[in-house]
């Protein structure tokens, strides 16, 4: 005798799982239709989204809002993916979630030794983890690679052996860029095990991607800038772009928006450098402050820097060695208390905060909400601009998090 144990009111094209009472083998079927309701009231779909609301509670008193209003935004899962094709759960997932089994979530980020991002990136996970849980059983793996920088070859190497293992049920990517992960998600996925990808764009498979849009980001940080101008009265013309790896497709997009916005919104504006050549500053605090000051050593003129990604308080610091405060500004992604520093000093005009810690939270949330319910949590990254105005409240927050 089968019995029809449906997961989740899934979508056209998701299936659904049968598992034999007595055997334990498993046979799938794939829906036309959302499911009725059949299924034991702890695997059904919840009947709104408030049946979150006690995990919702649990990501606000932990600042993670964002994560928050995804969970409570859930939704059915699509009835097709990306290229076209559907997604059927593997069975051998599907029994491991009917015998109430934990499940095996993989997270992989890239680099568990970046300044500022890895750390970051370990609390979402250890934060979100338990939350996680309190929906679906689960046990968590880290297998980001502890390279200096990002390194996907290792990252896709940490995931591959567990993919080939049969140790992966549900996973989530921090990518290095847009491509990169791409055939790796779409294995997964052709798999049967669900992916959700983070803190970069992704043309792959994935159900959901939480995270920005680089250009649109280049552009606000852009708008950001001439608006403090035109509050401050500071007519700045030269401006100069720089990332610890500037080739990266974020990275280049970033650059790409604030170039495009500043040359539109300030008549006049030049820029000593550009996507192509920017400054090249690495992660390694000491390589970053280096490159900044050599870098004002040989433009005088410049009076803006963009940072993309963790390196503004560096630059922040060689503008004051220099003896070039009110002279040189900056701007740059991603929080610590040497930007807060910078912001209060008047050296660093806003700090871009996207949230990596909510980023690392994504995938637990996501694979719970998925595997139990059918639902997928949508994308509700905000970038945060901590400017003079929201420093104080930022930086409480900010240490909150970091305990």
């Amino acid at each position: 005798m089968l019995t029809i144990k449906r997961f989740a009111p899934m979508a056209v094209g998701v299936a659904l799982v049968l598992s034999a009472c007595s055997s334990g083998s498993t046979t799938t079927e794939t829906a036309s239709a959302p499911a009725e309701s059949s299924a034991p009231a702890e695997s059904s779909a919840p009947a709104a989204a408030s049946d979150f609301s006690a995990q919702a509670t649990e990501l606000d008193a932990l600042t993670y809002t964002q994560l928050s209003a995804s969970l409570l935004a859930a939704a059915p899962a699509p009835a097709t993916l990306k290229d076209g094709s559907t997604f059927t759960l593997n069975p051998e997932i599907a029994a491991k979630i009917a015998s109430g089994e934990p499940i095996n979530y993989v997270i992989s980020y890239g680099s568990k030794s970046i300044p500022l991002f890895s750390q970051q990136y370990l609390i979402g996970y250890d934060d979100t983890l338990p939350i996680a849980n309190s929906i679906l059983p689960m046990n968590g793996a880290d297998v980001s690679p502890s390279t200096a920088g990002q390194d996907v070859a290792a990252q896709i190497a940490g995931i591959e052996a567990l993919l080939n293992t049969r140790q992966i049920d549900c996973l989530s990517i921090q990518p290095l860029d847009d491509v990169s992960m791409t055939d790796i998600t779409n294995k997964a996925m052709a798999q049967g095990i669900p992916v959700f990808t983070v803190g970069v764009s992704s043309n792959a498979n994935e159900f959901s991607n939480f995270t920005q849009i680089s250009f649109d980001e280049g552009k606000q940080a852009a708008q950001i800038v001439i608006d403090w101008m035109a509050e401050t009265g500071n007519d700045l013309k030269v401006f100069a772009v720089s990332g610890g790896d500037p080739s990266a497709s974020w990275a280049q997009g970033r650059m790409k928006g604030f170039i495009e916005g500043i040359t539109e919104g300030v008549p006049g504006a030049t820029f000593v450098n550009g996507a192509s050549d920017a400054i090249v500053t690495s992660y390694d605090p000491a390589g970053t402050y280096d490159a900044y000051k050599a870098f004002l050593t040989g433009n005088p003129d410049v009076q803006f820097i963009e940072n993309v990604d963790i390196g503004a308080e560096h630059a922040n610091r060689a503008i004051e060695d220099a003896k070039r405060v009110g002279e040189v500004f900056t701007i740059g992604w991603n929080l610590s208390e040497g930007q807060f520093k910078g912001i209060e000093a008047g050296v660093q005009v806003a700090a871009l905060d996207q949230a990596w810690s909510q980023q690392a939270g994504f995938g637990a949330l996501s694979c719970a909400a998925f595997l139990k319910h059918g639902l997928v949590m949508p994308n509700t990254q905000e970038l945060i601009a901590v400017t003079s105005a929201n420093v104080v409240a930022a930086r409480e927050s900010f240490n909150a998090i970091m305990k």
